[in-house]
């Protein structure tokens, strides 16, 4: 009797899909566009709403990823939203 060849591997698929997603996102990991800024208390806040004013929440799920306080009044914040509205 003749014996059936079981399924190939799929490490090669695998790779191919992780190098087309890769591709299609730009690079980017994940599906949000992030940017990080370092900032005094005033600038941070203000740099916060303008996010908030270009890319509505309701629309972009913006928001303040992270944030942290460093010396002398800098804050550290990453601003997270969606590349597009649909």
């Amino acid at each position: 009797m003749t014996r059936i060849p079981g399924p190939p591997p799929f490490n090669g698929l695998k790779k191919r899909i992780a190098d087309h997603r890769s591709v299609v996102s730009g690079g980017r990991s994940g599906h949000f566009v992030r940017e990080t800024f370092c900032l005094t208390r005033d600038e941070a806040r203000a740099k916060a709403r303008e996010w908030f004013d270009a890319f509505p929440k309701a629309a972009y799920w913006t928001e303040v990823e992270s944030w942290r306080q460093l010396d002398g009044d800098q804050i550290e914040f990453t601003m997270r939203r969606l590349p597009s509205a649909d």
